[in-house]
């Protein structure tokens, strides 16, 4: 395959339109410049921000491996929230991966990243988390306004929502705070990313903010290295990229020659530690074995850190009509878990058929790369479920669902290359559970749905005759995983945690803080590369991250173009 270095000349790639805006209709971001200031790959839920804010006083390049959210609008709409996140065809949106635990999860593969398929909560961070970031909190505040002013709205809270709120008040998660993007102590009603209408807005609407004379966005560009230079250095420098188009092309892109100009990875929490690795930057036997060379830096904790926050849930069937909603009303507890639900989820057979089909070729794809050592997958609860469920069954079930969050989490677990192949997922374990300490929540987040679920508030969206073994069975006999069930699990809440254990999609680590980039986001032992995405994080900010991924674009933005500024301005001094 040949590598293209007249990259200007690359027409045929697809860059950006933003139709969905009649502010931004039709502006197309054209690939102008044959090098950029800045490379940012992945233009995901950081990348976005990071991209809009930089183009203000620099040239940007933004890889996106995914396609358009605008290229199908209603897929989008929260009616389609199950639909669209449920469907991993090779060219969707999202894309499956199933960890070393037996969890299934998703990656997001479009732009705006995890915004364009997540259930829209909007929530900063807390106050003790931006201190211990070490954020200034005034440009912290500025930061988040600038998201919100573009994409957070109120959400119209009705019966179903309303009940649970009132349910957590009565479960004693006091005092009532009303609507607020803050997170504090006690029960809210949290921001969301769909208008009034249903309609989502995402981290790509954040390029309504950029410069178009500035900035590149190409798409179905999957970066496959960064390349580094040694060259009378005492450290390796990032000098640029290479990437594939649609078309398996190869491409290569560079920085210009300038003292202040990085890539930047924010592709997220599995591509970033990837992405380095397969750069040659990471664990040297574990490069090593992968055939990958030369190894740039041996760099042991890239892959290190990566947590997954647990989420187990129960399913409540309504003798009562309940609204389409997803996460509006939040108890965030003094024992670190976050109670949350939603309502009237659209399921039917075709989706979730076509859902487990993709699960099940995926196990296949990947069996010959699991070790002797990993934990047996079972596949029985999928055949048991489609056993039993009624092909015709195609409808909005009259139903809730409330779950726990474990904040944190404190278990964690690692990241390692499968194979060479960029397209391909890496193998992740989480290790959820593995710590007593998240375990302990998880039984005290679950005790308070079912005091939700008793509640006076909540009777009138359950059946009379509900037992709580009842619904703790009907979770059971749903294949939310690939983990072994225990008869157990019905009457001792810490089995039934491990064994109906699932993702919330709030993955985090791998490029961590302190760990594999310094509290600038520069990646340690190298020069003009930095990681700024949720890979970074110690722990999930707020009940829900998106608020505070995007922040960081928006904050870190910022932060470069004062160091750039500063730099410049020193220079025509000395000059």
């Amino acid at each position: 395959m040949a590598v293209s270095h007249n990259f200007h000349h690359n027409v045929h790639l697809p860059c950006l339109v933003l139709s969905r805006s009649s502010f931004m209709k039709d502006a197309t971001f054209a690939p102008t410049f044959a090098r950029y200031d800045y490379v940012i790959i992945g233009g995901g839920t950081s990348g976005c921000a990071l991209a809009a804010t930089l183009s203000q006083n620099a040239t940007v390049l933004v890889l996106e491996r995914g396609g358009s959210p605008y290229e199908n609008p209603t897929a989008t709409d929260i009616q389609n929230f199950a639909t669209t996140l449920s469907n991993t065809s090779p060219k969707s949106w999202s894309q499956l991966f199933v960890s070393e635990d037996g969890v299934y999860n998703t990656r997001a593969r479009v732009l705006g990243g995890g915004s364009v398929l997540n259930a829209g909560f909007y929530t900063r961070a807390g106050d003790d988390y931006v201190k211990e970031a070490e954020w200034k909190s005034d440009e912290v505040e500025a930061a988040y306004e600038w998201v919100e002013n573009k994409i957070a709205f109120e959400p119209p809270v009705m019966g179903w929502q309303t009940a649970l709120k009132d349910g957590l008040l009565e479960a004693g998660e006091f005092p009532y705070n009303g609507f607020t993007y803050n997170h504090t102590y006690g029960t809210k009603i949290g921001g969301t990313i769909f208008d009034n209408v249903g309609q989502r807005h995402t981290a790509a609407n954040l390029l309504e903010y950029a410069n178009p004379d500035t900035v590149a966005v190409y798409l179905h560009a999957t970066v496959h290295k960064i390349l580094f230079t040694t060259k009378g250095r005492p450290r390796p420098k990032a000098y640029g990229v290479i990437f594939q188009d649609e078309n398996g092309v190869l491409h290569k892109a560079e920085l210009a020659k300038n003292a202040m100009n990085e890539v930047i990875l924010s592709a997220g929490a599995i591509g970033s530690p990837q992405l380095l690795m397969l750069s040659g930057v990471g664990p040297m036997a574990h490069l090593a074995a992968h055939g990958i060379k030369p190894v740039v830096l041996d760099h042991p904790m890239v892959g290190q850190g990566m947590a997954d926050n647990p989420m187990n849930a129960i399913f409540i069937p309504s003798p009562t009509p309940v609204e389409v909603s997803l996460i509006q009303a939040v108890g965030i507890t003094k024992f670190d878990s976050y109670i949350e639900g939603a309502s009237g989820v659209i399921f039917s057979y075709s989706w979730t058929r076509n859902y487990f089909d993709g699960v099940l070729n995926y196990l296949n794809e990947i069996q010959t790369s699991r070790t002797t050592t990993s934990t047996p997958l079972s596949t029985q609860s999928i055949t048991d479920f489609f056993r039993s469920i009624d092909p015709l069954f195609n409808a909005t079930t009259q139903a809730g669902v409330i779950l726990q969050k474990v904040a944190g989490p404190v278990s964690r677990g690692h990241l390692e290359l499968r194979n060479t192949n960029p397209y391909d997922n890496p193998s992740v374990r989480f290790n959820y559970y593995q710590e007593p300490e998240d375990l302990k929540k998880c039984v005290e987040g679950i005790t308070t749905i079912i005091k939700v679920i008793n509640s006076k508030a909540f009777s009138k969206f359950k059946y009379p005759e509900t037992t709580i073994p009842g619904l703790l069975d009907l979770i059971l006999n749903v294949p939310t995983n690939l983990r072994p069930r225990h008869v157990t699990s019905v009457f001792n809440l810490k089995q039934f945690c491990i064994d109906t254990v699932m993702t919330i999609w709030h993955y985090h680590g791998g490029c961590q803080i302190g760990r594999v980039v310094d509290k600038n986001y520069k990646v340690l032992g190298i020069d003009g590369l930095r990681v700024i995405d949720g890979s970074t994080f110690l722990k999930s900010p707020g009940t829900n991250p998106q608020a505070t991924v995007m922040m960081l674009g928006r904050y870190m933005g910022q932060k470069i173009l004062k160091e750039r500024e500063a730099f410049f301005k020193k220079k025509e001094e000395e000059a």
